[in-house]
């Protein structure tokens, strides 16, 4: 595991934390892999939402994009 990424990846998703938060969502992060893969599990009322593939990629995704050096992908696991 890259711990300098995945401390990375963490400090810019406890920034997005909170717009989950409010709507009874929230996350795990589970893994970032060496290659910038980042494997989150969503919570509460985002495992059953439709917009959850919004969130990801749209949230979550463009947030890591922005912050985080070697960043490619968020992928969702269950």
């Amino acid at each position: 595991m890259n711990t300098e990424m995945y401390a990375e990846v963490d400090t810019a998703l406890k920034k997005f934390r909170p717009f989950l938060v409010r709507d009874g969502g929230d996350y795990e992060l589970v893994e970032v892999t060496p290659d910038g893969i980042v494997k989150i599990r969503l919570l509460g009322a985002c495992e059953t939402c439709p917009s959850s593939d919004m969130t990801l990629k749209m949230g979550i995704e463009l947030t890591l994009s922005e912050r985080v050096m070697g960043f490619k992908e968020v992928v969702q696991v269950f």
